[in-house]
């Protein structure tokens, strides 16, 4: 396993992400957003999925990545059924184009697959034409990543890739545990360079409950791990979420004046008012999610 992880960091020490962000006449910063929770039933790809469709709405070019290998549900929320995921283009089977699906929301989806993890095991032909097939997606402003729930290689991975790491809890107390549990295993395991941390409070009562639960995470975060998160919003527990699930549409489409809808736009607008860097497109994305050291 070392001498693989050595061949692909030497792979990428080559220089190949610079030349192929060179490769798209369309390249330019795009930001990652790797959506993520410490268990299920929080409401993670509810958010991924709605956050997405509130960027498209503010004119940004959105790709939403499914990256909960195991329970993939995006595909669930939007109605469809995709016939090809990113296996077929890691097994050289399709191109990235091929798979990408246009939604109706006015964003682009790419299924994510099962065994996702062997790309670390792929050889240089294999991996230059995976690579050069991701970079095709350089023309867009955001990346948002639905990562699994809880921890595993295959999300410190989408996490290590992203400019900015969003975890979703709930006010339940075994969410604000493990809400914590996976913030200390991004910090701890991710040390070569420091981590967008923000904490997004989902299903609150009010706005006082949602401060109330982050500032004790944080609070926390901050004593016993000597990191910093910030709090970046709450969503209200709101019925119109659930049955937006029912009909499979997407609650900022289905009712777009609701108080989750409203919450979510404040979110989207206080991100967008916040501080990003720049990079250089989805090659940069590309260089950092493949060369987390395994």
């Amino acid at each position: 396993m070392e001498e693989q992880a050595e061949g692909l960091r030497g792979f990428l020490d080559s220089g190949f992400a610079e030349e192929v962000g060179k490769d798209s006449k369309k390249n330019h910063s795009t930001r990652g957003i790797a959506i993520t929770s410490g268990k299920g039933g929080v409401g993670k790809t509810n958010i991924a999925v709605n956050m997405a469709i509130v960027y498209a709405q503010l004119g940004k070019k959105v790709i939403l990545i499914d990256g909960d290998l195991g329970m993939a549900n995006v595909n669930v929320l939007f109605n469809v059924v995709p016939q090809y995921n990113l296996m077929h283009v890691i097994n050289k089977k399709k191109t990235m184009k091929e798979i990408i699906l246009d939604t109706e929301f006015g964003i682009k989806f790419i299924a994510g697959a099962n065994g996702f993890s062997k790309i670390a095991n792929l050889s240089k032909e294999e991996l230059d034409y995976f690579s050069r097939q991701f970079c095709t997606l350089g023309n867009a402003d955001i990346i948002i990543i639905d990562t699994g729930a809880g921890i595993s290689n295959n999300v410190l991975q989408f996490v290590t890739a992203a400019d900015e790491v969003y975890v979703v809890t709930t006010p339940e107390p075994t969410a604000i545990t493990d809400a914590y549990g996976i913030i200390k295993i991004i910090t701890t395991e991710i040390v070569d360079r420091p981590v967008n941390l923000k904490l997004l409070v989902n299903r609150v009562h009010s706005a006082d409950e949602g401060k109330r639960i982050s500032d004790r995470i944080i609070t926390i975060v901050g004593q016993f791990l000597g990191y910093k998160v910030d709090y970046i919003g709450f969503v209200y527990d709101d019925p119109v979420v659930q049955a937006s699930v029912i009909r499979q549409k997407p609650f900022v489409v289905v009712n777009p004046t609701s108080k989750s809808s409203v919450c979510l736009k404040h979110i989207v607008g206080r991100i967008e008012k916040s501080d990003f860097a720049g990079n250089d497109g989805v090659a940069t994305f590309l260089k950092k999610f493949l060369g987390k050291k395994r």
